[in-house]
């Protein structure tokens, strides 16, 4: 049984005439299932409808009775509806594929996000604020990612006791969700007050990034779980349908960073395109790179969260073509943002190739020297037989023919 509760009134279908005299006035219920006006103490009935709670149902029927008051009974019998078994086996099957396109994204990304991590932080040449401000934004998507592992691992019966560490875990996989978009934001800021507003590169101070992009999510997460513990302290926080309006609070956040970062790149590429279209200086060269990077990712980074608030809808392919097109885009996040920050960086490419460079030229002098320690240069290393011949030593044999004669041997060049 299901409570019914009554939100709006409903128009009641061609073949119900309007009723005189005491009856239950037209409403929907909690499922949205329209309820047409009925006398007093009779049970009306209706067809199942096509979908129930994101289930196919295809047969069966609903009742709910209507008092002699003229007042609909609290609750909804929907125990007539039958599940489609097919339709549950397949849309079982193709969540399994998502989840396993899921984990193979996120691995894929954690692996190139510690490589280049492990570039940024090996590639001391190349520590400018730039790549500071890269070096983070990688930072966060590793955090976030392994927090996303943490959350798949938990068991549901975890979650339905609630407990206070999962409970934890779930913020601190908001709070890096947010830690990521706000480092791109300061991605955005850097390039905009470095080419728009032409202010030098070096007077900007580190610390001002650090506190926007470790620091504002910071209150927004903590607003979110106060508000979270209050008045929806159920399921680990990972329930969505009654919750939304509370996830609003990191969600709205998080889609006016995007739309703010959205104005400051069109306007920096309306001044690349203009003033600084015949600059070639190296500095302006790799502003554009980071800018063509930024421009790529902002839509790949918002459009998983404009899906956000996209309803799939009901019928099986809608929804097949959101999960699939959801799993991809946020479990390969971290590889795109390794990808157009890192691997494709001319810098990191060209510190990374010096290094490389310098390893083998000391392996080559390295061998060159052990082979030069190991050749014979020592009287003691020399076989006896070439220890005449090599010094030039006078060499005098009883068994020699008597017309033979005491002579110097000549030395041997190579020495």
């Amino acid at each position: 049984m299901i409570p019914a509760v009554s939100y709006r009134p409903c128009d009641p279908p061609t073949s119900f005439a309007l009723l005189s005299g005491v009856h239950c006035h037209s409403t929907h219920d909690a499922i949205g299932t329209c309820w047409p006006q009925s006398l007093s103490n009779t049970l009306a009935v209706l067809p199942c409808p096509a979908f129930l709670t994101d289930v196919k149902y295809h047969h069966g029927h609903v009742s709910r009775e209507c008092f002699s008051n003229a007042t609909w009974a609290s609750w909804v019998n929907y125990t007539g509806c039958k599940p489609d078994l097919e339709f549950l086996e397949e849309e079982e099957f193709h969540y399994k594929v998502a989840l396993i396109i899921n984990y193979l994204g996120h691995c894929l990304s954690l692996l190139a996000l510690a490589t280049a991590f492990v570039l940024f932080a090996g590639l001391r040449s190349i520590r400018c604020l730039r790549n500071i401000i890269h070096w983070n934004l990688v930072g966060t998507f590793i955090l976030r990612n392994t927090a996303w592992f943490l959350l798949n691992f938990i068991d549901h019966h975890v979650h339905t006791a609630n407990k206070p560490w999962c409970r934890m875990i779930v913020t601190f996989y908001n709070y890096f969700l947010l830690t990521n978009f706000f480092w791109m934001f300061a991605e955005g800021c850097y390039l905009h007050t470095v080419v728009v507003m032409t202010y030098s590169s070096n007077k900007l101070r580190k610390w001002l990034f650090f506190c926007l992009g470790w620091g504002i999510p910071c209150p927004i997460i903590v607003a979110w779980a106060l508000c979270k513990f209050y008045y929806d302290n159920d399921e680990c926080w990972l329930k969505r349908v009654t919750s939304k309006p509370i996830d609003y609070i990191y969600q709205c956040s998080i889609m006016l960073v995007l739309v703010i970062n959205f104005m400051f790149f069109f306007n920096i590429v309306r001044i690349l395109m203009t003033k600084l279209r015949a600059s070639t200086t190296s500095e302006t060269i790799q502003y554009r790179k980071a800018v063509k990077a930024t421009m790529v990712l902002l839509p790949l980074l918002g459009i998983t969260h404009l899906l956000f608030f996209i309803n799939p809808g009901e019928d099986l392919t809608s929804q097949v073509v959101f999960v699939y097109f959801n799993s991809i885009l946020q479990s390969l996040q971290g590889f795109f943002v390794s990808v157009f920050y890192c691997f494709l960086n001319g810098e990191v490419r060209s510190a990374v190739r010096k290094r490389w460079h310098l390893w083998q030229d000391e392996h080559r002098l390295r061998a060159r020297l052990t082979r030069a320690t190991s050749m014979p240069t020592s009287p003691s290393h020399l076989s006896f037989h070439t220890q005449p011949q090599a010094y030039g030593l006078r060499v005098s044999s009883s068994t020699s023919s008597p017309h033979h004669t005491d002579r110097p041997l000549p030395l041997i060049r190579a020495l």
